[in-house]
């Protein structure tokens, strides 16, 4: 009976021992297992679920004031750029471009009248030289006859006067000739500064009466829409947003301590809560912003008075993603992310030198689709007239 006891008691320890050195070596695999993957790949990236996705949020504005006629848009809608948004009454507008008009056609006549003074001017001054030059020679002609008896003293003294009055006619017609020159001198009815003058007040009232006709600059959403048919509007309100929702990037917010092997190009992994663990975005980092976030906050912490409490502070990081992935499956401003930059090569620059390309509002025609320089062109055509100027002697 004392046997099978003594051996059982025996055994009880050596499936302890067994049990814990099986125990230790899994242990310690899983520890080698982990510090490899450590190693090999965690050493090498840097991650955060302080991330969203933030772009650009255009706010459409007016720039001339009016009432509005009709709203195109309204929230949630997708518009394409270039497409109508808001339209004002561009009756204060037309009336304008007619000012305009008129004041330029004013300004082309006057100016054709300059150059046909001018002209004038010089023909005038023209014909007086050729007087004074016919009274110098009967004076000389006369000067010999007077010793002979010929012809009076009188007779001779009146060719004096009258060589002396034609000569100051001569200087009064070119002071004339020279100052109507300086009006017109070096300039064409189409440069002269009076014509480009109100030819600018035509491209003027042209920009306000396109104005009144407001599209949508980029491909976007419409957000935040507060314009109403009716309402008369001051220049500046702000009317509508636009969100472009095809260049949309991801804003991470880093500690400090995970900044030290970030590096402007370094390949990036996102994934949102929006879309979960399925969908995966690819991109890069495109920047380190220049401060932190409390730097730029509207309080900013005082940390120099009264007590301190060292915080980890935060920077963020701008990761652009991958168009392609972007217009499988969209995104909105604000979602959360999370981040994983793969920080094996650290060998890119700190701060990058590139310039985000911009996106330029559409060029708009006129209503009645002529650009304003040809309307100048136009107006100016048909009120210049040329001036032609025979140039007689007087006999």
């Amino acid at each position: 009976m004392n046997a099978p006891i003594t051996a059982t008691a025996s055994s009880a320890p050596s499936a302890r021992r067994r049990g814990f050195t099986i125990l230790v070596v899994v242990t310690g695999l899983i520890a080698v297992v982990w510090f490899l993957y450590w190693y090999l790949y965690l050493s090498h990236q840097e991650s955060t679920d302080d991330a969203y996705v933030a772009g650009d949020v255009i706010q459409i504005t007016s720039e001339v004031p009016g009432t509005v006629l009709a709203v195109h848009a309204d929230d949630t809608q997708t518009v394409v750029r270039g497409a109508a948004l808001v339209e004002l009454d561009p009756s204060d507008a037309a009336l304008a471009v007619a000012s305009a008009e008129a004041e330029l056609a004013h300004a082309v006549r006057d100016v054709s009248g300059y150059y046909a003074q001018y002209a004038q001017a010089k023909a005038e001054a023209a014909a007086h030289e050729a007087t004074r030059v016919r009274a110098a020679s009967d004076l000389k002609r006369r000067e010999p006859l007077l010793v002979g008896g010929a012809i009076a003293a009188e007779e001779l003294a009146h060719a004096k006067e009258i060589l002396v009055e034609q000569t100051a006619a001569v200087d009064a017609a070119r002071a004339r000739a020279e100052s109507l020159e300086v009006q017109v001198h070096g300039t064409t009815l189409s440069t002269h500064p009076r014509v480009l003058q109100a030819a600018a007040s035509v491209r003027s009232a042209y920009i306000a009466l396109r104005r009144t006709h407001l599209v949508a600059p980029v491909d976007g959403v419409v957000a935040k829409r507060t314009v109403h048919i009716g309402e008369r509007l001051a220049p500046g309100v702000p009317l509508m947003s636009l969100v472009a929702l095809s260049d949309v990037w991801i804003d991470a917010n880093f500690k400090e301590v995970q900044l030290r092997h970030l590096r402007v190009g370094q390949p990036v992994t996102v994934r949102t809560d929006v879309y979960g663990s399925e969908v995966v975005y690819h991109g890069k980092v495109a920047g380190l912003s220049a401060g932190s976030g409390s730097a730029f906050a509207l309080l900013p912490a005082q940390n120099a008075s009264g007590n301190w409490i060292k915080i980890v502070q935060r920077v963020p990081v701008r990761i652009v993603l991958d168009p392609t992935e972007l217009a499988k499956h969209t995104l909105r401003l604000g979602l959360s992310a999370a981040v994983r930059v793969d920080i094996t090569d650290s060998s890119g620059p700190l701060v990058t030198s590139d310039v985000r390309a911009g996106k330029a509002a559409p060029e708009l025609t006129l209503p009645d689709n002529l650009t304003a320089d040809a309307r100048i062109a136009l107006i100016i055509n048909e009120n210049s007239r040329r001036v032609v100027t025979k140039v007689r002697p007087r006999s």
